[in-house]
């Protein structure tokens, strides 16, 4: 169940209270299950462990000022807010939840959680008299209509000598609800085929023409699909990216071996097929035994062009759900809209690649996504968070898919 934290990126909020010291457990049992943590700490918080502790156990600074010139430009705020899958705040007081449901941005902790788009989990932690006061629980349905997440306490014995609810939940059922928050069965039962990064197309033994692709996208949605419960296929140039927990990767290096891949995966079932690979367009039309000599000034290469994978296997009679992807440097949108239509497309998703901030080797991107009948932008955020939304979007148009 812990596989969907794998390459998660947690920031983990620490309010004041004696729960804090199942924080530094929780560090623990977050990285233990692949994701990534950076701690923020309030000053109540400092009072009960250390930084100290909470970076040893995290293995990145921790972060306890909203205000920090060393922190980009001091606007660390911002960039946490922006690289968060998700930001927890345990324990949870009384305190930073009464703030929280009324949006006040006074310190790092709150500033960062108005700021981010990532999924938001509280895990209150109190006197049991705190936690069933009225406003305590008004607060809590007004996180909740803001789509937080309440890990509801637990009963039990308290530090203070009360016996009620109010007790932080353990760290490893922490754990096992954050990583629920990723499983959205949005493609329960799917089969999805993916291609992703680039193809290499041999000139001779030793060179090749290929392109900047770095794969990070493609294998972004192979994670998203999965957290959806989907079946994945990644068919994958070459990259230098570890295999998502749960996919079947296949790795090819030309278009030719690419294209064979994918009619093979998808003879064998297919409900979505995701062509995020920036294949070659042509290839030599005659690949040299020896390593080409440097004779002369100039030098010609005959090339043909390459077959179009996306396009061959959007005509097949009962071709998959297709969400192809368009990677251009001007006239973006309607090139994506043409090519939408040309290749009988279900949906098409596209970027400009001129922008040095997103697309190839980025962690980032920003879209315009198209369907027959629609269309919807997705601001700049990590390749994670673009993806998620992609499968969502995806989801949503495959009800009507025949």
């Amino acid at each position: 169940m812990l596989a969907t934290l794998i390459h998660k990126r947690v920031v983990l909020g620490v309010s004041g209270g004696i729960a804090a010291y199942k924080s530094a457990d929780l560090v623990r049992r977050l990285r233990d299950a692949g994701a990534e943590v950076q701690v923020v700490m309030t000053a109540a918080a400092q009072q009960f462990i250390t930084p100290l502790t909470m970076q040893a156990l995290s293995g990145n600074p921790v972060h306890t000022e909203l205000l920090n010139a060393d922190a980009e430009a001091g606007m660390g705020h911002i960039e946490l807010a922006r690289w968060a899958d998700l930001v927890l705040i345990a324990p949870a007081s009384a305190d930073v939840m009464a703030r929280l449901a009324q949006g006040t941005a006074n310190d790092l902790l709150t500033t960062l959680w108005l700021a981010t788009r990532a999924k938001r989990a509280v895990a209150p932690a109190m006197n049991q008299q705190m936690w069933a006061a009225q406003v305590t629980q008004e607060n809590v349905i007004k996180l909740q209509a803001h789509q937080v997440t309440v890990f509801q306490p637990a009963s039990g014995s308290q530090a203070c000598g009360d016996v009620g609810a109010g007790r932080m939940l353990e760290a490893i059922e922490l754990a096992q609800h954050c990583a629920s928050l990723f499983q959205t069965g949005l493609l329960t039962g799917k089969r999805v085929v993916i291609t992703a990064g680039p193809t290499r197309e041999a000139l001779d033994p030793v060179r090749y023409i290929s392109n900047h692709s770095s794969g990070k996208m493609g294998f972004s949605l192979a994670e998203a699909c999965i957290e959806a419960g989907a079946q994945v296929t990644l068919i994958s140039g070459p990259v230098h990216i570890a295999t998502p927990d749960r996919v079947q990767q296949i790795k090819v290096i030309s278009a030719l071996e690419m294209l064979a891949a994918s009619q093979e995966a998808v003879a064998l079932g297919c409900d979505v097929f995701i062509a995020t690979a920036a294949v070659a367009d042509y290839r030599p039309a005659n690949i040299a035994e020896q390593k080409i000599k440097k004779v002369g000034d100039v030098i010609s290469i005959e090339l043909v062009k390459n077959p179009d994978i996306v396009a061959t296997i959007a005509q097949l009679p009962n071709k998959p759900f297709m969400l192809g992807f368009a990677a251009e440097t001007e006239r973006v949108e309607d090139y994506a809209r043409a090519k939408l239509h040309a290749k009988k497309l279900d949906m098409i998703a596209c970027n400009d690649v001129s922008r040095t901030d997103i697309g190839f080797q980025s962690d980032d991107n920003a879209m315009t996504v198209f369907w027959h009948n629609g269309m919807q932008y997705l601001e700049k955020a990590p390749k994670a968070h673009i993806a998620r939304t992609l499968i969502a979007l995806c989801a949503k148009q495959l009800i009507n898919h025949p």
